[in-house]
């Protein structure tokens, strides 16, 4: 027998383990499960918040700790609580509420447990919100006294979501770990206009799978393979020692992998398992 070349896989969700519905195909399950029963480390790291996580944890049913918030956030499925938990400084937090009221936008405030979020003005900030799990009407002055693992700005005027983060961190000028993306790249969205930026407490982003991977478990980056779709995958992309883009990613992703699989919702997530773990 051939000895496998990888111990751990590390997977993004949206876009990537679930589809739109946030089912994971059948062979894609089989195989994931089959693999934890030989051994490999199977985790999650995903952008979500752990509430919003929880779903796809159960349906995996596999015992082992999730990468959430973007890597501000660890979520232990078995104590059912977070167990490493980043939150941003009162001087980040009120900057980047300030930011979302001078600028009339969107603002959403996620703790653990709950997510608190302005009133939505737009059909089309409202649809933004229907995913969104643990949802809390609130105000500018109260999001400033939470203890924030994020805040996620949504605005219509931007042309990129690329100049939206730099005028957010230029404003903001504090250490922080920001990510964007044009709302429409969610499937769930694609009629959307607006633009989006998380601001999370300085982390590594998804790349803090890595670092769990090996201090809990002992396995080497080297030895972790990390499949993604988004920008956002793209930190662990750089630290896994096998990057893998699905087909139908952003096109910064798939450019980033060292290997581009099928599409989301297809087995081709199964079928790498069962080619790189269980062959």
């Amino acid at each position: 027998m051939i000895a496998r070349a990888y111990d751990a896989i590390l997977l993004d969700l949206d876009g990537t383990l679930v589809d739109e519905h946030d089912r994971i195909h059948p062979r894609t399950l089989a195989a994931l499960r089959e693999a934890h029963r030989r051994g490999v480390r199977v985790l999650v790291a995903t952008g979500r918040s752990e509430l919003a996580t929880l779903p796809v944890l159960e349906q995996l049913a596999i015992p082992a700790p999730a990468i959430v918030f973007n890597g501000a956030g660890l979520w232990c499925q078995e104590k059912r609580r977070l167990i490493e938990e980043r939150v941003l400084s009162k001087r980040t937090l009120d900057r980047a509420v300030d930011f979302g009221e001078r600028h009339g936008l969107l603002t959403v405030s996620m703790c653990a447990g709950v997510t608190y979020t302005l009133e939505p003005r737009t059909e089309m900030e409202r649809l933004a919100l229907k995913d969104m799990t643990g949802l809390v009407p609130s105000s500018p002055e109260e999001m400033r006294f939470r203890r924030a693992i994020r805040v996620t700005l949504f605005s219509e005027t931007y042309e990129s979501s690329g100049a939206f983060a730099s005028a957010v961190e230029a404003w903001i000028a504090q250490p922080i770990y920001a990510t964007h993306f044009p709302l429409n790249v969610l499937a769930h969205h694609r009629a959307s206009r607006l633009q989006v930026v998380d601001i999370h407490p300085p982390c590594r982003g998804k790349a803090e799978g890595l670092r769990v991977l090996e201090e809990h478990y002992g396995v080497p980056a080297s030895r972790v393979v990390a499949v993604g779709d988004a920008t956002n995958d793209i930190p662990m992309f750089e630290a896994a020692g096998l990057a893998v883009a699905m087909g139908d990613g952003m096109r910064e992703a798939v450019e980033a992998a060292d290997r581009v699989i099928g599409n989301v919702g297809t087995d081709a997530i199964g079928a790498l398992v069962e080619e790189l773990f269980l062959a």
